[in-house]
């Protein structure tokens, strides 16, 4: 990897996942309660490294390609989703290692798919936004003139990503609900 934020990227995402499997593994099988928030608490200095990387490389007049946009898009999807995946992967700890309940699976079709689609799509767009203010952020107060303009185009990948997400979830749920429904009718008659 020649790209030192790709890089930092890379390492970023290996630590959140060894933060966060080591620790529930602390909490559920070595059963240390306080050894494991401590361990969960340190997720959000990964952003802090992130940023003052991306800060860092600009300050030093860095060319600014995609993974400098990619990094304010990567911290605004770990804003917004760390805590659900975090919670995800409890639940199914608990599961396993503590005795406790059985995830329950999210239905795919019907009223309640659409209103988790519509959650995790509104999750996606603050995490949208925060990307923005985080890369615009950057593009104001570290980056010159050039390197601003280049993190600007953020705005294209979050619009292509935004739209495929809106595609794939909240309204593929309503085409799936629609065709079940009219496949139900057919059969009726």
């Amino acid at each position: 990897m020649n790209n030192p934020i790709l890089l930092t990227i890379a390492i970023c995402e290996v630590g959140f996942w060894v933060l966060v499997v080591g620790g529930l593994c602390l909490r559920y099988i070595a059963r240390l309660r306080l050894a494991s928030t401590i361990t969960l608490a340190l997720l959000p200095v990964l952003d802090i490294v992130l940023v003052a990387a991306v800060a860092l490389d600009l300050h030093r007049g860095g060319e600014v390609e995609f993974a400098h946009r990619l990094a304010g898009i990567y911290l605004g999807w770990t804003v917004v989703f760390a805590h659900s995946t975090v919670a995800w992967l409890d639940v199914r700890f608990a599961h396993r290692f503590a005795g406790g309940p059985a995830p329950v699976k999210p239905p795919k079709t019907g009223p309640q798919a659409f209103r988790n689609e519509i959650r995790s799509f509104v999750k996606w767009l603050l995490a949208a936004a925060i990307a923005l203010a985080i890369t615009y952020a950057l593009a104001y107060t570290v980056a010159d003139s050039e390197q601003a303009a280049a993190l600007k185009a953020v705005i294209g990948p979050l619009g292509v990503i935004t739209f495929f997400w809106f595609v794939t979830g909240p309204l593929w749920v309503v085409g799936t609900k629609n065709t079940k429904d009219t496949a139900g009718e057919r059969s009726r008659h």
